[in-house]
């Protein structure tokens, strides 16, 4: 094949955006998906071992908060140093590092001798996931054409909801099986229940790590950004299957200007960096809140007249794993409404649509307890909220974080959003049982639904449509 190399040579972007998805493409995809997937187990499991780990160490309502928050509080530090640390080593340099970590804390996780060990490992395992915010969105955004951009982001992101649902799954078959091996015996789960779930965090860090190293690719316009075009030909070649040749003159430095982190708060760029920030901030306190508690919610609101410890957990284990399913299907309708619909609106709707499904929970509290009734309600409640949730901002804000920003500071743009966010989620997750016995569930409920509102609005006034647009015409946009 003949490669043009004169003046008139087309941008890389304009190859990227009339190439088809390449075999490349899918497995770049397929790798960040699988790692987002094990930032969801993670992230979750943690709910559903929760309770066998406050027995097993005796755990304060505080000390419930810090182990719970510590996988939170590591993602805020890992999103806030290593977002630019990416832009500086590189996607694939730091795509190793945070393999290694992973494999790392997992393993210290599972086993960990007391409370503050757990809380160590787990703030190591947040730092991987917090590494892998930026580098993911990065990774996908800037290797895929435009008009796959959307959905193709938001589907490697709909991996968490997939990873969620597995540590749903791995709890009940967990309990199950200590059900059946020690009988009467609730003695031996509490000790080792929660083990054997975090160890399978381990299984598939161990598992992610292998495919990860099986290709390993640089983003092209992470060279063009740098100057670096010998580079950035290679592995444009390499990611469109086809020979490119680019060239200070078919992608000019001021075309992707290298910009350093205080761009992200110059006067061009400060509203992008607040637009995606602040509403990722406000649903991150509800989402955290409310995803890594649900064993806890579903069991003081659905299964509370339960007299045995196991069956109690075990019933909201098997609870937690259908309102995954949730989680799910939100993002199916994220994948199929992003470009039809737009990231503001849908984002906007899916914010009103969580404060609606907060509502129904709240009503769950005047149903007498263990009755069909109340488990209906509280079911549609979990329906609505992570439906509407992965629907709208659970998605959208992950890949608005993506798309705002120049490639130069886009995993620090990326990274600063997520490490706001996860301040919000660590303020919702440890304040939760906090105002949980102080409020009452339904109270809280409503106050997150209020959280919900104000997010809403946020992203009305800071609102910037990246739909159907180039990523070079969405960063050069005056703030």
């Amino acid at each position: 094949m003949t490669v043009i190399t004169t003046s008139e040579s087309p941008s890389f972007e304009h190859q990227l955006d009339t190439s088809h998805i390449t075999r490349v493409m899918w497995l770049l995809w397929a790798l960040s998906a699988g790692l987002i997937a094990l930032d969801g187990f993670d992230f979750f499991i943690i709910g559903v071992a929760l309770p066998f780990l406050q027995r097993d160490f005796s755990l304060s309502a505080i000390e419930i908060g810090a182990v719970a928050v510590a996988a939170i509080a590591g993602s805020l530090v890992g999103s806030l140093t290593l977002g630019p640390i990416t832009d500086q080593v590189g996607r694939q340099r730091m795509l190793m590092i945070d393999v290694a970590i992973f494999i790392l804390a997992t393993a210290g996780t599972a086993f960990a001798w007391n409370a503050v060990s757990l809380i160590a490992f787990r703030f190591l395992v947040g730092v991987g996931i917090g590494a892998d915010y930026p580098l993911s969105v990065a990774y996908i955004t800037e290797n895929v054409p435009s008009r796959a951009r959307g959905r193709l982001v938001i589907g490697a992101f709909a991996f968490q909801a997939v990873g969620a649902l597995l540590g749903a799954i791995t709890g009940v078959v967990v309990i199950h099986l200590f059900q059946v091996l020690y009988p009467g015996n609730p003695q031996m789960a509490i000790q080792f229940a929660w083990r054997w779930m975090l160890g399978v965090g381990l299984l598939l860090a161990i598992v992610v790590a292998i495919l990860r190293f099986s290709f390993l690719l640089e983003s092209p316009r992470y060279y063009i950004a740098r100057g670096e075009y010998e580079q950035a030909s290679e592995a444009a070649t390499l990611l469109l299957e086809t020979p490119i040749v680019i060239t200070a003159t078919t992608d000019p430095p001021e075309r992707e200007p290298n910009l350093t982190y205080r761009a992200l708060f110059s006067l061009h760029y400060r509203k992008h960096t607040l637009f995606a920030s602040l509403p990722w901030f406000l649903q991150d306190i509800a989402t955290y809140g409310i995803g890594i508690f649900t064993p806890v919610i579903l069991g003081a609101l659905a299964f509370a007249g339960e007299d045995s410890f196991i069956a109690k957990e075990l019933a909201s284990a098997q609870g937690s794993a259908i309102v995954d399913l949730f989680l799910i299907a939100g993002f199916l309708i994220a994948v199929w409404l992003i470009d039809r619909v737009g990231r503001v609106r849908l984002q906007i709707v899916g914010f009103l649509g969580m404060a609606v499904g907060l509502a129904i929970l709240a009503t769950a509290d005047i149903v007498p307890d263990n009755s069909s009734a109340n488990l209906i309600i509280v079911l549609v409640g979990f329906f609505v909220f992570n439906l509407m949730m992965n629907a709208g901002p659970n998605s959208t804000t992950f890949l608005l974080s993506g798309e705002v920003f120049p490639t130069s500071i886009r995993a620090s743009g990326a990274g600063l959003a997520a490490a706001i966010a996860k301040s919000g989620a660590v303020l919702g997750t440890f304040a939760l049982p906090i105002l949980q016995k102080s409020l009452g569930t339904p109270s809280l409920m409503l106050l997150l639904a209020l959280v919900c509102i104000l997010a809403a609005v946020m992203t009305y006034l800071l609102r910037i449509e990246t739909t159907g647009r180039s990523l070079e015409d969405v960063s050069l946009e005056e703030a």
